[in-house]
Formats: C-alpha cells, structure tokens, sequence
C-alpha cells in the first residue's frame, strides 16, 4: 500500500476506533502529534490504537518506549506499520 494512501487509511481507523466523532481525516495532519498540544489523545487512546495496530495489521508492541516512539504522529505510524505489519 502507497504511504499516503496508509496515511489516509489510518487517520480513518483512528477517528473509528476512538470514536472522534467530531473530525474527518482531513482534519488530522500527518505530522500533528496524537497526543498532548496535537490531537489531544491520553494514555488510554494509546492502548487503543496498540490493539488497532494488532487487529488491523499484526503488529504487536510490547515495549512501552517502542509505542511512544511509532505513536508519535500519523507519518510516524504509517511509517511503522509499513515496516512492521504482518497483514
């Protein structure tokens, strides 16, 4: 899958699976962080999108520290599912 089209991809699943209700992909930009000044996400939206990545595309995070780091933003996701996913 094109990376944009992976981009677009998940900022669908994102709105989806945390029931953001209130934003189209259109309004998440690629290099907006997911958490704190960006989107606004907490730790349990983290968790969620950890078991989005594992049903969506087998990718298992185990390690808190990888999470943060392929959480950052939608760029740095899509570019982590692209290298990791088993699906």
């Amino acid at each position: 899958m094109e990376n944009e089209a992976l981009k677009q991809q998940l900022k669908s699943q994102i709105i989806q699976f945390l029931n953001l209700t209130d934003l189209t992909p259109n309004d998440i930009k690629d290099d907006e962080p997911l958490f704190g000044e960006g989107l606004g996400l907490d730790s349990i939206d983290s968790l969620e999108l950890i078991v989005l990545l594992k049903r969506e595309y087998g990718i298992t995070i185990n390690d808190p520290k990888e999470g943060r780091k392929a959480l950052t933003d939608v760029h740095t996701m899509a570019d982590y599912v692209a290298q990791h996913r088993t699906k």
